[in-house]
């Protein structure tokens, strides 16, 4: 029961960090707001299968499915979520190397933010969907405030 308890705490935190976390690497790359959705999941009840979603990338009339899990790199099941979504991108906070390669191999394009300089990856895959975005070169310490702010506030 501790441990259900743990998990079911862990992926409500998780939850709730997730669409924060695509926001603020989109407003750091500055993507036009018409460019991503992070509307909450409802249920289509006229599918037999609906998962839910964290986020959308989108270009056009085309969604891209965004997976983000705040998983270590000891958690691999975990990444087993961009199969059962059918993710375009998969974003974590730690990925090893065979989650990685696991990606490459299913062409999904992914992001390991604890890698050094790790959230530099996202402008690939903004390049990859043609999304449209500005190159990132500031200083994390000085923006990140100003875009928490903005989107706590």
């Amino acid at each position: 029961k501790r441990a259900a308890l743990r998990g079911g705490l862990w992926s409500t935190a998780g939850k709730s960090a997730e669409k924060y976390l695509m926001l603020t690497l989109c407003k750091l790359y500055q993507v036009p707001e018409n460019n991503y959705d992070a509307s909450h999941f409802v249920k289509d009840k006229g599918k037999k299968v609906d998962r839910e979603i964290d986020f959308y990338l989108l270009n056009n009339d085309k969604e891209y499915l965004c997976e983000v899990k705040l998983m270590g790199k000891w958690n691999p099941e975990s990444a087993d979520a961009i199969i059962a979504r059918n993710s375009d991108v998969f974003v974590a906070d730690t990925l090893s190397q065979q989650n990685k390669n696991q990606c490459e191999e299913l062409n999904v394009s992914w992001v390991a933010l604890r890698d050094k300089d790790g959230y530099k990856r996202f402008k690939l895959d903004l390049e990859r969907f043609e999304i449209p975005h500005t190159d990132y070169d500031g200083n994390l310490d000085k923006d990140l405030p100003i875009i928490l702010d903005e989107l706590f506030w």
